[in-house]
């Protein structure tokens, strides 16, 4: 049993990158995993980990025994698993986070389900707007729209989200609607004013071109729902996403203009850490949001024919 929870621990600080987040993760103090890791590598008769006051680095031969350690703890995962009552289940805590809006629209309403079908599983949800550091934080995956940025991590497609300018029909009567983006300039727009949005402002296609605009307006908010009440409010022009405004677009609350000039969809993933084993409970979710995202009722908006599950890797 020692020799199990050293390599659990070992494992856990390799993966996490410190003792402190290896114990928190544990709900044990840092001091009791280097204890750990020290028998270990006394055990051994080898150093496995570099640790200074800033970070922990493996060696070469802590870098084998990684990957060592991660196959026969998923083995055992396996054959515990396989002999259980009722065949091989999913257990343990699953951690995933979402953007707000989004996770609480899309991802959120699919968690109690999951859960009703594989209930040895507990399913943290962790819905906010800034990108998480899935191995230091221990996330086991995130739901991301938008472009992915280079890095170690998978991503599966599930599908696409369209961005579009709206306005209520009384703001339309009152000023009017723009002709194309640089009008914007002359109209009350409703900014979203979060430090992810900044760099990019309103995207819109022009002769081929991705063309950003950064609008102006008498209202700002960093909550994307206020922006959109407003907006149905007839205070301004705002630029959402079809997942939030499609109905209101259906059933004539809001208008969308320059249509014409509408960007390229962008994709929506689950991202997470490449791993040799993947645990069985991340496995099953990500076939779960495929299962769910596929399903047209879930996207009446969408022009992604495509089917979703394709897997890519950011490197």
């Amino acid at each position: 049993m020692d020799r199990l929870k050293q390599m659990e621990t070992f494992v856990a600080v390799a993966v996490r990158g410190s003792l402190t987040a290896a114990a928190n993760a544990e709900g044990v103090a840092p001091a009791v995993i280097g204890r750990r890791i020290d028998a270990l590598e006394a055990r051994l008769g080898v150093k496995l980990l570099v640790r200074t006051t800033r970070r922990i680095t493996l060696t070469h031969e802590g870098t084998s025994f990684l990957e060592d350690c991660q196959r026969l703890l998923g083995e055992l995962h396996n054959a515990e698993a396989s002999v259980s009552a009722g065949g091989v289940r999913a257990s343990g805590l699953l951690r995933v986070t979402a953007p707000a809006g989004f996770g609480r629209a899309h991802v959120a309403p699919l968690a109690p389900a999951f859960w009703r079908a594989n209930p040895g599983v507990v399913v943290s949800l962790d819905l906010n707007d800034r990108i998480v550091d899935l191995v230091n934080e221990g996330y086991d995956c995130a739901v991301r729209v938008g472009a992915l940025a280079d890095s170690s991590l998978v991503g599966v497609r599930l599908g696409e989200s369209r961005r579009v300018c709206v306005a209520s029909p009384s703001y339309l009567r009152r000023f009017g609607a723009p002709r194309a983006p640089q009008d914007l300039a002359r109209h009350r727009c409703l900014v979203y004013t979060s430090v992810a949005s900044q760099p990019r402002g309103w995207m819109f296609q022009q002769e081929g071109q991705v063309v950003n605009i950064r609008p102006g307006g008498p209202l700002d908010c960093t909550d994307g729902a206020v922006l959109h009440t407003w907006c149905l409010e007839g205070e301004g022009l705002a630029w959402r996403s079809m997942w939030e405004v499609g109905n209101d677009l259906a059933a004539g609350r809001l208008v969308e203009v320059l249509g014409a000039f509408a960007a390229p969809p962008v994709g929506i993933h689950v991202v997470f850490a490449q791993r040799k084993h993947m645990s069985l409970r991340l496995r099953l979710w990500i076939e779960h949001l495929k299962t769910c995202f596929a399903d047209s009722a879930q996207w009446p908006w969408t022009t992604d024919k495509t089917s979703p599950g394709t897997a890519s890797v950011m490197a």
